[in-house]
């Protein structure tokens, strides 16, 4: 099939840790490179953030990624996007006229509202993957969620307009139904890993010999670092490293990391709080395979690359058990999930990985083993096609 893929804001080419590029970036590029195995032509379609950028690069994977120009060459908050995604429909639409995709397959909700008033002239059909609603942000983000104010009712008008949705996790879906979704409609298809990359062998990042637990992702307050932070106070000796920071500058320049220091100097850890700051992709891997347990705490998560990262590498995961989180981990076999937001309840969770070899070896190799038979990028690929199929006729 020849398929084209729109993620206006999130390219498979950005390096990790910047503002705004996290997980939709590594799910992009690696369900882009696992089509292209299976024998089909893809194209990323992306907006233009640097002027010296080539038009079109193709990558050492086989896909290619168009640069789009909408709007000022330079890097924008996704929520300021809005604007210009006029612009970015109409570049789309005039190149598929020349030669239309079999199907178009939209990231995120600009995305969407891009490529449905692209292809829908043409009459080429439009998968979308939404990777966090609106509806969801706002209401555990509140005042906090910086979101388009129309960003809900476009949400609800792209899942009505567009020929089938992939959901990463059955709460996305629940979601969707509420919303007035069909059933059938949205088929539910987690994110992927690569299990190459990341896998338990091979070298590990440098320690000082004490129990190490890993926490990653940017640094935002609903991801929930403070919880991690203040249950040391339960966790004696154990240190912990928070893998994020900004993608330029120290990050002791960053608001939010000077905020967690406040918490950990209050709870009387600090000594025991590592922030190295913005660790790249490549280097994750070793950084995982240092640690005792990975633990995730967000206020939500709409799926969560983390844990499916350190399942990979062996490590046990301790989840809070909210969105894709609660499916990804499997309570008792691969790690723990934790129903509250509870700092004693995390310790209490945490402690049998981070003291216990045999538990934590038992829970690794269950994790590595469920990557491996849910997630590889291979078979999320090959689940994916099907729908492309469904919806094109195919």
């Amino acid at each position: 099939m020849r398929i084209a893929m729109v993620s206006e804001h999130a390219s498979p080419l950005a390096e990790m840790g910047g503002e705004d590029v996290g997980g939709q970036n590594v799910h992009v590029a690696g369900l882009a490179a696992a089509l292209v195995r299976q024998g089909h032509e893809v194209t990323v379609y992306t907006r233009r953030e640097r002027p010296d950028v080539e038009a079109i690069v193709v990558a050492p994977e086989g896909y290619a990624v168009v640069h789009i120009d909408a709007g000022p060459a330079e890097r924008i908050p996704k929520d300021r996007l809005t604007p210009y995604m006029g612009r970015f429909a109409q570049r789309l639409g005039e190149t598929w006229g020349i030669e239309p995709p079999d199907v178009v397959h939209a990231h995120f909700w600009m995305s969407g509202l891009a490529a449905l008033r692209a292809a829908q002239p043409l009459g080429v059909p439009v998968v979308q993957t939404f990777h966090a609603l609106g509806l969801v942000e706002r209401r555990h983000m509140g005042r906090a969620d910086t979101s388009a104010r129309e960003r809900i009712g476009v949400e609800r008008e792209i899942a009505g307009a567009c020929a089938g949705i992939i959901a990463t996790c059955e709460d996305e879906a629940a979601e969707l139904a509420d919303m007035g979704v069909p059933e059938g409609k949205a088929a539910v298809i987690p994110c992927g890993v690569d299990l190459d990359r990341f896998c338990p062998v091979g070298p590990a990042a440098g320690r000082d010999g004490r129990p190490r637990l890993l926490a990653v992702g940017r640094l935002l307050r609903r991801k929930g670092f403070d919880t991690v932070i203040t249950s040391l106070k339960e966790l004696l000796e154990v240190e912990l490293v928070i893998a994020g920071g900004p993608a330029e500058g120290p990050v002791e320049s960053d608001q939010e990391a000077w905020r967690l220091r406040w918490v950990a100097e209050e709870c009387g850890v600090s000594d025991r709080v590592l922030m190295p700051g913005r660790v790249l992709h490549e280097a994750m891997p070793a950084l995982y395979r240092a640690s005792e347990a990975v633990v995730c705490t967000p206020w939500y998560e709409p799926f969560g690359m983390v844990p499916l990262e350190a399942m990979a590498c062996g490590v046990p995961v301790v989840a809070t058990a909210v969105g894709g989180l609660s499916e990804t981990v499997e309570d008792g076999v691969t790690g723990a999930l934790v129903d509250e937001h509870d700092p004693s309840a995390v310790a209490a969770a945490l402690r049998p990985y981070l003291f216990d070899a045999r538990t934590r070896e038992r829970a690794g190799m269950a994790g590595r083993a469920r990557a491996c038979a849910r997630y590889s990028w291979d078979a999320i690929a090959a689940d994916t096609t099907k729908v492309y199929g469904t919806v094109a006729g195919a």
